[in-house]
């Protein structure tokens, strides 16, 4: 007899359990949906949000697994679906896990804002719940798909064949991936450590850059005109690079200027002092401006100011560099950089010399 023909009220009541399994989702998060938006959770929210997916499968999988013992199948048919079960319950449970990773990434995440002043210890935070986020989602995907594999007769004896030789195993399984578990290894070091986090400001391979993501094995460096470096993780372990935003944000920004000997440092100094008293960028804390070196021909000012990050240092720097400037022109002309040349006329012979 065909086996569909033998099965077929079971299928039937498969195909029902299922969709009842649906309707009941449908039901459940639809009432969830106008509860948490009445109570106004963000926690529910993202519950339902991220839950949605992973329990339109499980929901199912659950009215089948209560239901299973009443459908008329054969042995071998209930065998097939009772493995196929397992399986996609396997699977569905190693979903929700990951989605409950993602639940919990958002709710820490909302205590710790990255779009303020002083957001040291926030990036700090972003960085570890990332990287560690990452971690988890590679250890629960290995662990669902060893157990899939498990259920299998012939992937269960090749394990316990490779258990037997478990000495030999580990030594070439070591030797080949020798490279990703230093990587691995390097992305926990670096969640642990922080020598980067989100949003540092750094100088790697000589660009100036924002750290943008942070993986497991790479790392995102967005630079000043929006390329992405992207550098192996283990780059930050093995090679020096600045961090400017290493213990704070707030930074140091100079400005050098090449002028004439006859400059009036004083008055080019109380110009700077108000050239910064108006800007927004600078926040107060240092303004200094020093005769730092000079040459046979001009005299070099340097303007050190603060800025509470890289990115208005910058900006501030290109301000206050374009003001000095436009000061001396407007005021001392004669102070900007000019060649001398000493000409003497040698009466008697008629020849005219330079120097």
């Amino acid at each position: 007899m065909d086996p569909f023909l033998q099965n077929w009220k079971g299928i039937l009541w498969l195909c029902g359990s299922t969709a009842l399994g649906i309707v009941i989702h449908f039901v459940l998060f639809r009432t969830a949906e106008r509860f948490v938006k009445n109570a106004q959770s963000e926690l529910g929210k993202s519950i339902v949000r991220h839950g949605r997916a992973p329990s339109i499968l499980i929901i199912p999988l659950l009215v089948i697994h209560f239901l299973l013992p009443f459908m008329p199948l054969s042995p071998a048919a209930l065998a097939v679906i009772r493995h196929t079960f397992g399986i996609l319950l396997t699977a569905s449970m190693a979903w929700l896990m990951i989605k409950a990773v993602y639940i919990l990434e958002e709710l820490v995440l909302s205590q710790f804002k990255t779009d303020v002043a002083d957001n040291l210890r926030a990036r700090r935070i972003h960085t570890q719940i990332q990287i560690l986020k990452k971690v988890v989602i590679v250890v629960v995907g290995l662990l669902a798909l060893a157990a899939i594999l498990m259920t299998f007769e012939k992937v269960r004896y090749l394990g316990t064949s490779i258990l037997a030789s478990a000495g030999i195993a580990g030594i070439i399984v070591g030797f080949a991936a020798q490279r990703s578990i230093a990587t691995l290894l390097a992305g926990i070091q670096i969640a642990l450590t922080q020598p980067i986090r989100i949003d540092d400001v750094v100088i790697v391979e000589n660009e100036w850059g924002r750290i943008e993501e942070i993986t497991l094995t790479y790392v995102v460096v967005r630079i000043w005109d929006l390329r992405r470096l992207v550098v192996p993780i283990t780059y930050f372990l093995e090679k020096p690079f600045q961090n400017w935003t290493r213990t704070s944000a707030d930074i140091l920004g100079t400005v050098f200027l090449y002028v004439d000997y006859t400059v009036p440092v004083e008055a080019v100094r109380e110009a700077f002092q108000r050239i910064l008293e108006k800007s927004e960028k600078w926040d107060g804390r240092v303004s200094v401006l020093q005769v730092t070196n000079t040459t046979e021909r001009t005299v070099e000012l340097r303007a050190l100011m603060s800025a509470r990050d890289a990115s208005t240092a910058w900006e501030l720097r290109c301000h206050v560099r374009e003001k000095l400037i436009e000061f001396l022109q407007k005021n001392y002309p004669h102070a900007l950089p000019r060649l001398r040349a000493e000409i003497s006329h040698h009466h008697g012979s008629g020849e005219w010399g330079g120097r």
